[in-house]
This record gives structure tokens, C-alpha cells and sequence, in this order.
């Protein structure tokens, strides 16, 4: 069943999912050759709980750490190590808060010094599709028409979009309905409904699909070892239309990126 947000209870989302936003800016100027993803997992952990808010992943399911990171082939899930990052990877990392009894959550994937050109294509589009998708998300619409535009649009650019994995409504529990696939079929699944709050996840990969879970039981990787890229945002239904309770600033600021991709989904 979709659980509807009030406005109040979605102000009290937008401070959870700027949590997680904050802490993705503070970890951008870290990511780097030589720095292992358990001492990012150790600084965000530190990062969110000087937020008065808690860890939203650790615990969760009996998972171990604060992120998610996952590097090349890792599409999501993968546990924080000691080995170093090194020039050409790209890191995905998922990051969880709780702050007023509600969760945020999101993703970005970042570049590791300077990678390959086909590469920094598949970021870009994986990162494109996810506005495509976001812009779907409105009144009257379904969850197979987000998942469609997402589907197509990854397709035509020749990519993999992971079925296994979905995105998911998003609320006092990380995970709520509905699953929002990043495939699908038009005018198919449950109706958008006002108030209603998802973390909206593409998961594409640089060849096929499919994908299997390794013996960690967390990390799921590409079958064929080609690279994966994950982006997430949190939005909810305001007034029929889309609007952003995440964001990528703190990241493009860290960065130096000038971008204006999440004006339409925000607030005047």
C-alpha cells in the first residue's frame, strides 16, 4: 500500500534526504587515488551522526557499514574494504539517514581521477536517464511509465538496465511501495498518488543486464565485468508534479560542476 506524505511530513523527508546530500558533497573532495572506501564509510558515518541524525543503512538487514560502495563492476551492495581506490575506477556510493523518524537516501557515482571517455558516457547517461524517469513521475501517470522512459532511453544509447533491482517508496521505512523498476511497460502498475514520496535508483550497466550477487552476500556485479553506474534521488508528489527532496549540489560544488539538471524539480 502507498503511504501519502503530508506537506509536513514531506519538510521533515527533505531534512533526512539533505543528510544524505551533505554527506555525498563532504565524501566528493575525498574520492580519490589511494583512499580506501572503508575510510569513507568511516568518515560519512562520523559526517551523519554530527547531523543529529543516525546511519540509515547500518543495522539495516544486518548490513555492516554506513555506505554502499560499489567500484567498476559492482552495480550496488558493495561492502566498504581496505583496498584503495585507484585512477580510471569509478565508485558508486550509496548512502542512508534517519533524522526525525523518516529516511533518506541516495546515490552518485563518482569518477576517480580521470577515466575513460566511454566511461564518463556511461555516467552521464545513467545519470540523464534519471531525470528522464523523475519527469514521469507526475499525476495520472503509472510506475511502468517512469520505468519505460528509463528503459528506453538506456537502451537506445546500447546499455544493460538491471532488472533484479529497483527503486522503491521511501518514508518512515527505507523501503515502501511501490518498487519503482527502471523498465517497464506504459499505462501499467499502481497509480501516482499525491503525497506519495520514492528513491527513484537507475542501475545501467556498459553491457548486458544481468547481473549475480557475490560470496559476500551483499555486492551484485556486472555478469560480464563490463562497468556499472548508479544514481538516486528522493522526490515526492507535490501538486501533480515532481519535486526534488535531494540534491547533487553539495557534490557540483565540491567538484567545481556547473549545472542547472534539477532546477524544473524544485520549488521557486
Amino acid at each position: 500500500m502507498i503511504i501519502p506524505k503530508t506537506r509536513e511530513e514531506i519538510e521533515l523527508m527533505r531534512e533526512s534526504a539533505l543528510v544524505v546530500s551533505r554527506t555525498l558533497g563532504m565524501l566528493a573532495k575525498e574520492v580519490k587515488p589511494g583512499v580506501t572506501t572503508n575510510q569513507l564509510n568511516k568518515m560519512a558515518e562520523d559526517y551523519i551522526r554530527s547531523q543529529d541524525a543516525i546511519p540509515g543503512f547500518l543495522g539495516l538487514y544486518d548490513c555492516p557499514s554506513t555506505l554502499l560502495t560499489s567500484v567498476n563492476e559492482a552495480v550496488v551492495h558493495g561492502l566498504p574494504t581496505d583496498i584503495p581506490l585507484k585512477e580510471g575506477d569509478i565508485v558508486a556510493i550509496d548512502c542512508g539517514a534517519i533524522k526525525n523518524g523518516f529516511y533518506g537516501d541516495h546515490a552518485y557515482t563518482f569518477e576517480v581521477g580521470e577515466v575513460a571517455p566511454e566511461i564518463k558516457k556511461l555516467l552521464q547517461i545513467t545519470k540523464e536517464s534519471l531525470y528522464v524517469g523523475i519527469r514521469e513521475f507526475k499525476a495520472g501517470n503509472r510506475v511502468g511509465d517512469v520505468g519505460f522512459a528509463i528503459q528506453n532511453y538506456c537502451e537506445a544509447h546500447g546499455y544493460g538496465v538491471v532488472r533484479e533491482l529497483v527503486g522503491h517508496g521511501l518514508g518512515r521505512k527505507m523501503h515502501e511501495d511501490p518498487e519503482m523498476p527502471n523498465y517497464g511497460r506504459r499505462g501499467r502498475g499502481k497509480k501516482f498518488i499525491e503525497g506519495m514520496t520514492i528513491a527513484l535508483e537507475p542501475m545501467i550497466n556498459m553491457g548486458t543486464h544481468k547481473v549475480k550477487q557475490l560470496k559476500d552476500g551483499w555486492t551484485i556485479v556486472t555478469q560480464d565485468g563490463q562497468p556499472s553506474a548508479h544514481f538516486e534521488h528522493n522526490i515526492a508528489l507535490v501538486n501533480g508534479k515532481p519535486e526534488l527532496l535531494s540534491t547533487f549540489a553539495y557534490v557540483y560544488e565540491a567538484l567545481g560542476i556547473v549545472s542547472d539538471e534539477e532546477k524544473e524539480f524544485r520549488v521557486n
